[in-house]
């Protein structure tokens, strides 16, 4: 480890291609960058745990352990990243280019390169000090299902009394954001030819009347749950993507509709679910059993951490930086059920992300190494 510098750890963990997705011929193991990461961490003496994700082959979630007890500093990131488009790339997306003060690659800094940003913070401090335990948390499959932070919170095993989670946050600190739902509206009529439209029911003019309630929910809630530590305050919804019908000359017998929606800490996942369904509800009016509603992914709750939390405190006192609500979402809530104060802290910015020609701004590596340094040595040492 010794004879590692940054950019040697930068450019062998990027090397590693692990990206997840829900298209099977895009997703790939994370089991490369988990193997290399036990293996970092082990020479600077740390316990790592490496575990299989149930019902999941080929993806796997590392905790790296020093110090004993119970309580410390855990830091956490995920080891996939997200597809990429191959004609977007101006350079190889698996292979670390320096150009310019930064450094080019998939995943530089959403975020396989945040447990680079550790380990060159460790090398300046004294491991053999740590009263409390510092813990480091790899997982899977964050861009796509968030099944390696789930694991983690349903095992309940580990016990931190503080979390951070390295992304990119622009290094400021993040205390609170909304969830993800992605929701699939299916209506099923009755195909038929088009000549004689009363002999079918045509799927596509009830998925007509549904989004007319769907747009009326989306206003609602632009109305009636404004949360303005948000810059976006209000729960929004989205229609993302429409499919129906085969022909011009048959009576549409199915449509789908996809729609997103973002839960903020006041209005959750299961309320937004029992709005929708209350919107659509008159829906079923047109034709008994029309209407179908399901998860395209389990939802995402929100997140907020605490008012008077200490690692917030810390946390701006080490960056300079006033802490932040976002968006976006994380791990975090995820996270936060082990029953820790729970931040989103880490370099690059979140608009270089899930971009071609993602890089890290190398202007970020001193401060985050700092910031990183402060946090250990406050909860650990």
């Amino acid at each position: 480890m010794a004879n590692l510098d940054f950019f040697s750890l930068y450019k062998n963990i990027i090397a590693i291609p692990s990206i997840s997705s829900t298209d099977p011929r895009w997703d790939q193991s994370n089991e490369g960058v988990i193997r290399l990461l036990a293996d970092w961490f082990g020479q600077l003496g740390f316990h790592c745990e490496v575990t299989a994700l149930p019902d999941l082959p080929g993806k796997f979630n590392l905790v790296a352990t020093i110090g004993q007890g119970e309580g410390g500093l855990l830091l956490a990131g995920h080891t996939d990243t997200v597809p990429f488009d191959e004609g977007g790339w101006s350079k190889d997306p698996f292979k670390v280019t320096e150009e310019g003060n930064r450094l080019y690659g998939l995943g530089t800094i959403d975020m396989k390169g945040f447990f680079a940003f550790i380990v060159e913070a460790l090398k300046e401090i004294d491991l053999t000090t740590l009263s409390k335990p510092l813990r480091i948390l790899a997982t899977a499959d964050e861009e796509t299902t968030m099944a390696g932070a789930r694991a983690i919170a349903d095992a309940a095993e580990l016990k931190p009394d503080y979390a951070v989670i390295g992304e990119p946050t622009g290094l400021v600190p993040v205390v609170a954001h909304k969830g993800h739902m992605s929701e699939a509206i299916r209506i099923t009529g009755k195909s038929g030819h088009s000549s004689d439209p009363a002999n079918g029911v045509n799927a596509m003019e009830i998925m007509h009347k549904a989004m007319g309630q769907v747009l009326k929910l989306q206003q609602d809630l632009k109305d009636k749950y404004a949360d303005h530590r948000f810059a976006v305050p209000q729960p929004t919804l989205n229609l993302g993507y429409i499919q129906g019908g085969d022909s011009p000359n048959r009576i549409c017998g199915c449509c789908e509709l996809h729609i997103d929606m973002r839960p903020t800490p006041q209005v959750g996942p299961d309320e937004l679910m029992g709005m929708l369904k209350e919107a659509l509800s008159p829906i079923e009016v047109h034709q008994p059993g029309c209407l179908h509603l399901q998860h395209l992914h389990e939802p995402i709750p929100a997140y907020a951490c605490k008012d008077d939390s200490d690692l917030v405190r810390e946390a701006e006192k080490a960056s300079g930086q006033t802490a932040q609500s976002v968006n976006y979402c994380t791990e975090a809530p995820f996270i936060q059920l082990l029953g820790c104060e729970t931040i989103v802290l880490g370099p690059g910015h979140i608009a270089q992300a899930h971009q071609p020609d993602e890089y890290l701004d190398l202007s970020f590596v001193k401060p985050t190494t700092a910031v990183l340094q402060h946090l250990i040595r406050r909860f650990c040492v």
